[in-house]
């Protein structure tokens, strides 16, 4: 039985590697396993033959081998041995034990197929992970020469567009030396030209001025000599006609003087005669005179004190209230008015942001008195003539307040008074219905620094006055104050100052518009100024006329007064007036303007 079993595990082995060779020749058209396991190759079939049937005879059998390594011998021993496991009753088993071990066989070749397809897949990711990472930098590479390529374009654009511009930039000045050079010698030609004309017109002036001199003298000689004769004769005549006259009178005048002088002695005989007439003339003059004396004296105090009490006070120059409450009621109809027509700074020529500044404050201080809110203090500081006066009288006027104006220079002569002048200033104006803008000009005559050694004991008491009246802030009451030396004021003056303005001289826009403002003033609207007399009369005055005077010359006489305050320019528009009066034929030409504006 023993043996029974060991043969047939012999020639199971045979089998087995049998068709293990088998199934190494039928599956050599697989794909190529790279992790087959190692496992012992399987022992040939001769020898496993040679095994059983050592096994069966229990002698050593010697298994002879051709050249070429082949064993037919070993082949018919395996068949006999199939033959006998068919006729054995373990054949059944074994075949099964086979087709088992050829399904794991089967599920191992499987499995190392899906490890191979797992590792070429891993392989093929790995694969286009480099390729991708090849991709990127060969698109970071292209992106940074590209960039690079860009910037140096760009650097080459720039280069060239800066070497165009230097080359534009110094065609555009070779052009404008061209011109330049050009304009001048225009220039020159124009002034020679224009100096050759001038002689020329100041030749026939003086030929004609000096015939008209000789004319004039001529007939002046005439008219001098007939006047002097006429008036000789006149003069006879009128000596005998006074002679006539005052002899005439002198005998009238005699015959009153002695008709009068015999009443009197007719009335002093009859005084001196009787005692009771004598005494009732004595105290009826005497009452007389007493009567006027007292009425005059009563009427100088009662005078005074409806002044003191209702007048304006002595410190103030200019005010727009009325002085007493008979006229209040005219001058407020006149003021409203003013207001309701749109009076505002039309005709205050003024640097277009300043001049919004002041119709800004001007509406805020008319909208703090509608809100009855305290009203702001200003400073308005600048150069003479600046127009800071103009500007407070417009800017009352706009907010719709009463305007008083006042010079700090009329206080330091009123001495030890000043401080009662003050006080009553303030009670005026705190009587304002409308509320007062009180405009103080050179404030820094009395509102100087306290520590200064010329401030006079007066000046300081005036000052700490007006401090104790504008300690808080006032609801009825604009403090304005115009100086030209800000520094000078005492630090608790502009503690009290919120709003500071400063006025600078006009420039080059505004001289034009003041110059165009006074000579429309001065030149055009003489027409309409005549009187009622002289309308009455029919005595019409001689009109100027203005000839070539246009804003392109204006423009150059404003840069000619370059420095020149509105003050100034005012009087010099008054100065060519004058010069136009003075010409026969009131003649206002550019020749006469212009000279006017060099002298």
């Amino acid at each position: 039985m023993w043996r029974l079993r060991s043969r047939t595990a012999a020639a199971a082995a045979v089998i087995a590697a049998s068709a293990a060779s088998l199934a190494d020749v039928a599956y050599a058209d697989s794909g190529y396993s790279f992790f087959r396991r190692s496992s012992p190759p399987p022992p040939p079939p001769a020898a496993a033959a040679a095994a059983a049937a050592s096994e069966d005879s229990g002698t050593e059998v010697a298994v002879e081998v051709d050249s070429s390594g082949f064993d037919p011998e070993s082949l018919e021993r395996a068949a006999r041995l199939l033959r006998k496991l068919n006729s054995s009753k373990y054949a059944k088993q074994l075949f099964e034990l086979m087709r088992m071990q050829e399904k794991t066989r089967l599920a191992e070749l499987e499995a190392e197929k899906v490890q191979y397809i797992i590792q070429q897949h891993l392989r093929d990711i790995e694969r286009q992970q480099k390729e991708g990472e090849k991709f990127r930098e060969s698109l970071q590479q292209q992106a940074q020469a590209e960039a690079q390529k860009l910037r140096y374009d760009d650097e080459l654009a720039r280069k060239r567009m800066q070497t165009e511009r230097e080359a534009q930039r110094r065609q555009d000045a070779e052009l404008v030396k061209m011109q330049e050079a050009a304009a001048l010698r225009k220039e020159e030609v124009r002034r020679t030209t224009e100096k050759k004309i001038l002689e020329k017109m100041l030749e026939d002036e003086k030929e004609k001025a000096l015939l008209k001199k000789q004319n004039i003298q001529a007939n002046a000689e005439a008219k001098g000599e007939a006047l002097t004769r006429e008036a000789k004769a006149l003069e006879d005549y009128n000596r005998k006609m006074l002679l006539e006259r005052i002899n005439g009178d002198k005998e009238k005048w005699i015959a009153a003087i002695n008709t009068t002088f015999s009443h009197i002695e007719g009335g002093f005989r009859m005084l001196l005669t009787d005692r009771s007439k004598l005494l009732m003339g004595v105290g009826g003059v005497t009452a007389l005179a007493a009567g006027i004396y007292t009425t005059r004296e009563g009427a100088k105090v009662t005078w005074g004190y409806i002044n003191r009490i209702l007048g304006q006070p002595s410190l103030i120059r200019e005010s727009s209230m009325p002085k007493f409450p008979l006229s209040r009621f005219k001058a407020l109809k006149s003021t409203s008015a003013s207001l309701s027509g749109g009076a505002g700074f039309e005709n205050v020529i003024l640097h277009p942001s300043l001049k919004r500044r002041i119709e800004h404050l001007a509406r805020a201080t008319a909208n703090t008195k509608s809100h009855d809110a305290p009203f702001r203090n200003m400073l308005f500081y600048g150069p003479p003539g600046t127009g800071k006066t103009l500007v407070a009288r417009e800017m009352a006027r706009k907010s719709g307040l009463d305007y008083a104006m006042m010079t700090g220079g009329d206080v330091a002569p009123l001495g030890s008074e000043a401080v009662t002048k003050i006080h009553q200033i303030f009670d005026w104006a705190k009587k304002s219905r409308k509320g007062m803008l009180l405009f103080i000009d050179e404030a820094d005559a009395f509102l100087c620094e306290r520590n200064s050694t010329h401030m006079s004991e007066a000046q300081r008491s005036a000052l700490n006055a007006l401090l104790f009246r504008t300690g808080d802030q006032s609801r009825d009451i604009v403090l304005v104050l115009a100086t030209n030396r800000p520094s000078d004021l005492d630090a608790a003056i502009t503690d009290r100052i919120d709003e500071v303005i400063e006025f600078p001289l006009p420039g080059e826009e505004e001289r034009f518009q003041l110059l165009r403002l006074y000579l429309n003033h001065y030149m055009l609207k003489e027409d309409g100024k005549n009187s009622f007399w002289d309308s009455l009369l029919k005595k019409q005055r001689q009109k100027i006329q203005v000839k070539d005077i246009s804003d392109d010359l204006l423009r150059e006489a404003a840069r000619k007064i370059n420095g020149f305050s509105g003050r100034e320019i005012a009087k010099l528009m008054a100065s060519v007036q004058a010069a136009v009066y003075g010409r026969p034929d009131c003649v206002l030409d550019p020749q006469l303007l212009m000279e006017m504006m060099k002298s």
